[in-house]
């Protein structure tokens, strides 16, 4: 579509750095009506006063759209019964989130039949290639404005002149120019001083956890219950999904868990360094674990196991609106039908211990696993299992010996 049939474009904003300067960009550059949409997926104070400023920067209209539960719902609990781990370190905030935001932004451009969508995702990042294959899934006719992709500005430092310039207020200075994502699954920080793998981090970042040596010095004991592999209580009460994601991120994150820096394999082919808060995670992923290894028989939950991975990688590369990310979704969502049941958890200066497992229709049985006398078990059954399943080595040892 040349730039002169772009009457309407519809921004992918959040009010930070890069999507402030891309307002008064857009506007100017493609000499169009502007339209901000943010979505709200737990991003919390930094939603205030958007609308006054996505309209002084050069929005002709602003749309903010709550999507916290469905976030929690669609996205998060998907993520947890699959237990995805990108690289078994990552729990995926960022590349949950942007399949929803995209979801619901491509909503507001099939209503305002505009002409173009636009996002703030840097050239080098994985976010440019989640928004725009579910664009392409969900609104695969409309142009896609990449502006990082488009225009002069190469660095945080140009883009923070260019506010300065164009007077538009930003959270971020030369002097601070990490960049950060907040929603409720997580706070990322990357960039600026994070840079130096030589160096740690400053303690003064942080929103969601206290360092663990500054956590209480008595242990906190939650329970989970769990409902087909959803969390659904915390200690005994029933909470909507947002409340409990919140809890858990104040009650893990006040004792010291939830901190992980890690260096990751981002999709475009770069390493990068990434510092994340996710307590809550971290809570919700030990907790189904430990429900699951008495919930589902050990052939199903080793093939599980296989396709956590892989799961994750479909999230992180884009891949959420796909065909395999849904037959994925099938095969695990009926691995759940037994996770029903509560664990119990010790919270101690970072650390996560599990102190009881109870599941309503667990495969551990007790007379059967003790090592004290039982009248299940026949010891002698072992003798006959021993020599078939090790047939194979005793055969190439006795012909090969040869």
């Amino acid at each position: 579509m040349a730039r002169e049939n772009i009457k309407k474009v519809v921004v992918a904003y959040s009010g930070g750095l890069d999507t402030s300067v891309i307002l008064s960009w857009v506007r100017e550059h493609y000499n169009c009506e502007v339209i901000a949409c943010c979505v709200d997926v737990g991003q919390g104070n930094e939603l205030k006063g958007l609308n006054e400023k996505a309209k002084n920067t050069g929005a002709s209209k602003f749309y903010i759209v709550d999507a916290k539960e469905e976030f929690v719902t669609d996205y998060i609990y998907p993520a947890i019964k699959a237990e995805a781990l990108y690289e078994d370190r990552y729990y995926l905030g960022t590349a949950l989130a942007r399949p929803i935001i995209a979801k619901k932004i491509a909503d507001i451009v099939k209503k305002e039949k505009a002409d173009a969508v636009c996002h703030g995702a840097t050239g080098k990042g994985n976010d440019q290639v989640r928004f725009e294959l579910a664009f392409k899934a969900l609104i695969p006719n409309v142009k896609i404005i990449a502006p990082w992709r488009e225009w002069e500005i190469r660095s945080r430092e140009d883009a923070i002149s260019y506010a300065k310039k164009k007077s538009i207020p930003v959270p971020v200075t030369k002097s601070k120019p990490y960049s950060s994502d907040a929603n409720l699954w997580h706070v990322s920080y990357e960039g600026g001083v994070l840079e130096d793998l030589s160096k740690g981090y400053d303690e003064s970042m942080f929103r969601m956890t206290v360092c663990p040596e500054k956590a209480p010095n008595k242990p906190v004991y939650i329970t989970i219950d769990f409902e087909k592999g959803v969390p659904i209580s915390v200690n005994g009460k029933k909470i909507n999904p947002v409340e409990l994601i919140t809890k858990l991120n104040e009650t893990a994150g006040a004792n010291g868990i939830g901190r992980i820096d890690i260096i990751e394999n981002r999709l475009v082919g770069m390493k990068s360094r990434g510092v994340y808060e996710s307590p809550a995670a971290v809570t919700l992923y030990v907790a189904h674990k430990e429900l699951e290894s008495i919930a589902i028989d050990r052939d199903t939950l080793h093939f599980k196991q296989s396709l956590s991975s892989k799961y994750a990688e479909i999230a992180y590369y884009g891949l959420w609106f796909s065909p395999l990310r849904e037959a994925l979704d099938a095969f695990i969502n009926n691995t759940q039908k037994y996770v029903t049941g509560s664990i119990g958890l010790k919270f101690y200066k970072g650390n996560i211990t599990p102190v009881s497992r109870i599941a309503k229709n667990s495969l551990y049985s007790k007379k059967l696993a003790t090592f004290e006398k039982d009248e299940v078990y026949n010891h002698k059954d072992a003798e006959g299992f021993i020599n078939l399943w090790g047939l194979p080595i005793k055969v190439q040892a006795i012909l090969r010996k040869k």
